[in-house]
């Protein structure tokens, strides 16, 4: 159950089921409830009534905490749930049913007791016999099977009253008023004592509080310079804000510059690379070309000198030319030697041609190798540039973002 239900449960027992009453008046209700349980005792169960007033044991000795705790002070849990249960249903008078099923329950063996054994018996082993739930059912059965009739319980409260009146009378007006002053005088007292406590207590609640309003007033002023010191902070980091996006633009201005920049200087060195390597590429079919059309004309050659029979006499297999002996005919050398002239200048233009054309196509490769060097010499300058540009915008951003996130916090 929560504590607000608990509480509200608490004072509907107090004042609406009277168990307030019980402490009212020096305990005057009280009493009286102690003398309806005697009265019930000596008409439910006489013998231990007798055997009471035999050892004066009387009802305040072992009943008080019955009425006053709702037998919560010594018994088990489970038997007080059954009983504040019974209570909420039918009032305060079930703790006579519960009281006189007790006494029930023990007469045998409170029969047998004296004075200080009786009150041993209800201190100890009273709340030991309930322990067992078989035994607390049981009691709660013959409690719920007394009948106590409200008419009797306000037929002996009457005679409870009746009684005091009449010991009130018997008594010497003197004392009694002497009895009544001192408890006024007592009360007074209390109640003196009471609004000197309070008066204190209210002085004491004045100074903390005043004491917590100048606590409140300087933790204000305090939070008020803060809040000053923030806005300013504040107006600051949005100017470095204002300022370090500018830079950041600038920067970001300056990279896309150099980037075109170093685009268009790609773009044109692929375009040389690109004039090059066509070049190269016309150069290296060129050569080809006159590569095939020498060696056609080599072979043409070849035939033609295989074809003539002076001819083979001073060329080999491998076209080269044979030595021929000095015992030939002068007219033989005559007629060769126009030709053989002819062939070795031919011969010469065709080597001193495939020279050059190798002498073109080295210096071609030479030129691509020089270009692809410069190329990428062009390249990492880029790659470095970017890298450098980009680094410091990256480190710009993150000292700005760090710098404002420490103001902020």
């Amino acid at each position: 159950m929560p504590e607000e239900q608990a509480f509200s449960v608490l004072v509907k027992i107090m004042f609406d089921y009277g168990l307030r009453e019980l402490f009212k008046q020096n305990f005057e209700d009280l009493h009286c409830k102690f003398y309806q349980l005697e009265r019930l005792m000596q008409e439910y169960i006489a013998d231990l009534y007798t055997h009471f007033l035999e050892i004066s044991l009387e009802a305040h000795m072992y009943a008080s905490q019955w009425f006053l705790t709702l037998f919560t002070a010594k018994f088990p849990l489970y038997m007080v749930f059954h009983i504040i249960d019974l209570l909420l249903c039918e009032g305060i008078s079930v703790i006579f049913n519960v009281a006189l099923g007790l006494l029930k329950t023990s007469k045998d063996d409170l029969l047998l007791t004296d004075f200080e054994g009786a009150l041993k018996f209800f201190r100890v082993q009273l709340p030991k016999r309930y322990r067992s739930e078989d035994n607390a059912k049981k009691l709660m059965e013959l409690a719920c099977s007394l009948k106590i009739s409200q008419k009797k319980l306000k037929k002996y409260e009457r005679e409870y009253h009746m009684m005091r009146e009449q010991q009130a009378q018997q008594e010497d007006p003197v004392e009694r008023f002497e009895r009544e002053n001192r408890r006024l005088q007592e009360a007074n007292m209390r109640l003196e004592q009471e609004n000197d406590d309070l008066a204190h207590e209210l002085v004491t609640s004045k100074i903390a509080l005043r004491k917590d309003l100048d606590n409140a007033e300087e933790k204000a002023d305090a939070l008020n310079k803060e809040l000053l010191m923030t806005k300013q902070k504040l107006i600051d980091a949005e100017e470095e804000k204002r300022r370090l996006e500018e830079e950041s633009g600038q920067l970001k201005e300056m990279c896309r510059r150099e980037l075109d920049k170093a685009e268009s200087e790609i773009k044109k060195n692929s375009s040389i690379i690109g004039d090059y390597k066509q070049i190269c590429s016309q150069l290296s079919d060129r050569l080809e070309k006159q590569q095939s059309a020498n060696k056609a004309e080599i072979e043409k050659i070849r035939q033609k000198v295989d074809g003539c029979e002076r001819c083979r006499e001073f060329f080999n297999t491998e076209g080269r030319v044979k030595l021929v002996s000095t015992n030939k005919e002068n007219s033989s050398e005559e007629d060769t030697d126009e030709e053989k002239e002819t062939l070795k200048n031919q011969l010469r233009e065709m080597e001193l041609e495939l020279a050059q054309t190798k002498l073109q196509l080295v210096e071609a490769e030479c030129k691509i190798q020089d270009l692809e060097h410069h190329l990428g010499l062009a390249l990492n300058e880029v790659q470095a540039a970017k890298k450098t540009w980009f680094n410091r915008t990256i480190s710009s951003i993150k000292t700005a973002t760090g710098v404002q996130g420490k103001e902020t916090s």
